[in-house]
């Protein structure tokens, strides 16, 4: 159930809080979740380079946090930031946890102390898409990279036939989306988030189903101005 609405004279502004769990909460993820999971990671593990003694965020990482589970014997330090996350994830070594509602629950986090963020099929959630931008965008570390993934146009189709015709796909999963972005649509909220046009690199993936973005931050740690 959505929270109620927040009022701006006129005219009113969603706040984020409709969520009651994270991904893979409560449920076995199915095999076709579990090829989208691994698709992300092959991008991820492909644009990301070595992570060894890294330190690496992952915002909206899934109750689990599948991914970082895998590389976290290369990692010096992994930050994660979902609704709900595992005990036994916030037990592991090297793993910090927040738990709260995103984008909000970023603010905890210091500016410039990652190495590498990851927001991956988190952005199509959030009311407010562009403060999680921004929000990355600060932690990250000059010399550092962001990367995001979000479904596309033709990726709404097939998603909404898996959840609501087949049942293959989580149908509250589905009903929580906001938006969905090709590339001409998502290349300029990252620009507005202060990416600079010459370190994105933004592209179709899964058979044109979602949208890829690598953004890095140069070392001398300048933004776009606004």
């Amino acid at each position: 159930m959505l929270r109620p609405q927040m009022s701006n004279g006129d005219k009113t502004a969603r706040v984020e809080g409709g969520r009651e769990r994270s991904y893979g909460q409560d449920y076995q993820a199915s095999v076709l979740d579990r090829l989208g999971v691994w698709l992300s990671a092959r991008q991820i593990r492909r644009y990301a380079g070595p992570l060894a003694g890294k330190q690496l965020g992952d915002f909206g990482c899934g109750y689990h946090a599948t991914f970082v589970r895998r590389v976290l014997p290369e990692l010096r330090q992994a930050v994660l930031v979902d609704f709900a996350l595992s005990p036994e994830l916030k037990d592991l070594p090297k793993v910090t946890a927040f738990e709260g509602i995103l984008p909000g629950a970023l603010s905890q986090l210091p500016s410039a102390s990652l190495d590498i963020v990851l927001c991956i099929s988190v952005l199509e959630h959030l009311w407010n898409p562009l403060t999680a931008l921004e929000e990355c965008l600060r932690i990250v570390r000059p010399g550092g990279m962001c990367l995001f993934n979000v479904p596309s146009w033709r990726g709404k189709r097939f998603l909404e036939y898996s959840a609501f015709q087949l049942g293959l796909s989580p149908r509250d999963e589905m009903d929580d989306h906001k938006a969905y972005y090709d590339v001409k649509d998502f290349w300029p909220l990252l620009i507005r988030a202060g990416f600079r046009p010459s370190n994105i690199r933004c592209f179709a993936h899964k058979f044109g189903l979602n949208t890829f973005a690598i953004c890095r931050l140069p070392h001398d740690g300048v933004k776009t101005k606004k």
